[in-house]
């Protein structure tokens, strides 16, 4: 199990599959291929993994969802700083996720439990809900789940926040991250694309197909941005806040 508080590596190699909802031999053939950094050895020379390990089975598993293939993955993971924390892999796998449209799914309970390393609260599934990382159905075993979003809520669940305030920052995020999309949709309807673009893509089916071609080509850098000004943000906030507490 994981120890809450810690970066430890606590996971056996059968609990880490579990949580990345993969196989046991899914996890050694990764191994293999150096797509997964050695686990820490223990006693009785048992390895165990720990968040980094899991972050970056996430961050595989959207890949494999885009269609790369396994040495497409491993040359994409080899470009990336080998000292990459968890919370850098999780940025990673965001940005991934943004290439491609909506993929839900549907999970049991039993699923999401060995996903979470433990058996969920109604609590638990509340917390899930208001990330929209799952939805109920009229089943009360089975989720509508969004597998971009469940890594991160199942993470969240760890962190001592009451479900209000989780309800409070997630209706804080969508308020800015919606005007900031409806902000840039302006300025890329009328400064990117313009009057001229838009006489010049012909008309009908070609005028629509050029728009979505630009328009995904320009999403991911887009988001790329927006996740970069955010840290920055974070960063200069945070500073502020520890200069603060310290005074």
């Amino acid at each position: 199990m994981t120890t809450p508080g810690t970066e430890e590596p606590t996971l056996t190699v059968d609990e880490l599959a579990a949580r990345a909802g993969v196989t046991v031999r899914t996890v050694r053939f990764y191994s293999t291929r150096g797509l997964l950094p050695p686990p820490a050895i223990g006693p009785r020379r048992v390895g165990h993994y720990g968040a980094e390990h899991l972050s970056r089975l996430a961050l595989i598993e959207q890949l494999q969802r885009h269609g790369m293939t396994l040495s497409a993955i491993e040359r994409y993971l080899n470009q990336l700083p080998p000292d990459l924390s968890e919370n850098d892999l999780a940025i990673h796998r965001a940005l991934v996720a943004s290439w491609g449209p909506d993929a839900p799914e549907e999970a049991t309970r039993e699923q999401l439990d060995r996903r979470a390393g433990r058996e969920l609260t109604e609590e638990d599934i509340d917390r899930l809900t208001a990330l929209e990382a799952l939805e109920r159905t009229d089943d009360p075993d089975r989720f509508r789940i969004d597998p971009r979003a469940l890594h991160l809520g199942l993470r969240l669940l760890e962190v001592p926040i009451e479900l209000e305030t989780i309800r409070t920052a997630h209706a804080v995020v969508l308020e800015h991250t919606r005007s900031a999309a409806r902000e840039l949709s302006r300025l890329f309807r009328d400064e990117v694309w313009g009057p001229e673009r838009d006489h010049e893509s012909g008309s009908g089916p070609e005028r629509m197909q050029a728009k979505k071609s630009l328009s995904a080509h320009m999403q991911p850098l887009v988001v790329e941005a927006l996740v970069i000004a955010f840290q920055r943000s974070m960063k200069q906030e945070l500073r502020a806040w520890y200069g603060q507490d310290a005074d």
